[in-house]
């Protein structure tokens, strides 16, 4: 196999059309390159992650006809994710932050983007404190380089985005960032294809993946990024499990047909000029022909 690929949804609602168009992005690069697919779940937020969407994830990808070659799920990962936040911190890399959300909104600037870019207060706080905090990771203050396979070349200082950012929050959990930077490492994902929404995030988890690498003695090899367009709703906003955005699921109960869903979305995403039936083998075909 020339590589590894994931597909890593999160359980925090049913899978709607903008999972499926990225699913078929992935499942389309695999078939392209030659890619080992892994599913795995990303579950580091406890507050909102349900069972239930767990078990609707893999029901509704084996309904649509998605087959996966391994799977994991960030909750049964803590042991790895401490051992590699102990390293950073050995490193001189992790500190806690006791800033609420109040104070981040009133103290630090926010980019163009509307992103909170933290200004370091807490930098020099001692490790051992009793009041509620986050831990942050120190980001290399310099231009990171990197190539997308699909939108081009892209150079950003993560200092200049986001600042030093959380890789676990004041209820205890992992961040996104972190987990999935500790997995696509350990899980050796080669290949990542994602929507373009989390494009600003390439640059931080380089930084902190090189960052990994460098304290465990281990080389760092980047993966290939593509980042694709995304469906929206009539206002143009992404589709969001926070709005409420029609499932899948909801789809099935109603009587729609795989076929006709796959369809459905292709006509969205701008692969068909009409919304009629596409099986998975066309969708994918469609899709990796594109890039």
């Amino acid at each position: 196999m020339a590589g590894k690929i994931r597909f890593a949804p999160s359980p925090t609602g049913y899978l709607h059309e903008g999972h499926l168009l990225s699913a078929l992005y992935v499942w389309a690069a695999a078939k392209k390159w030659g890619l080992h697919i892994h599913l795995r779940i990303e579950d580091h937020d406890r507050g909102r992650s349900r069972q239930a969407y767990v078990d609707g994830i893999r029901e509704d990808l084996e309904w649509l006809g998605f087959e996966y070659d391994s799977f994991s799920i960030q909750s049964e990962r803590n042991e790895i994710y401490q051992g590699v936040l102990d390293k950073l911190t050995s490193q001189g890399l992790i500190y806690p932050c006791t800033c609420s959300r109040k104070q981040l909104e009133a103290e630090n600037p926010k980019g163009d983007t509307g992103e909170i870019i933290y200004q370091g207060k807490c930098r020099n706080l001692c490790q051992n404190i009793a009041e509620p905090h986050s831990l942050r990771f120190k980001v290399t203050d310099k231009v990171i380089q990197w190539s997308d396979y699909r939108l081009g070349d892209f150079a950003e200082n993560p200092a200049m985005q986001c600042g030093d950012f959380p890789v676990k929050d004041r209820e205890g959990c992992w961040t996104y960032q972190f987990a999935a930077c500790v997995d696509d490492l350990e899980q050796e994902i080669t290949h990542i294809v994602r929507g373009e929404d989390i494009r600003n995030s390439t640059a931080r988890q380089i930084d902190l993946s090189q960052a990994i690498c460098n304290a465990f003695v281990k080389p760092y090899n980047r993966p290939l990024y593509l980042h694709h367009g995304l469906i929206v709703d009539p206002t143009g906003k992404k589709l969001s499990k926070r709005e409420l955005a029609h499932s899948i699921r909801q789809d099935k109960q109603e009587g729609i047909s795989p076929e006709a869903l796959l369809g459905r979305v292709l006509f969205k995403a701008g692969f068909q000029s009409v919304s009629h039936v596409t099986s998975l083998q066309d969708a994918i075909d469609k899709i990796s022909n594109s890039f």
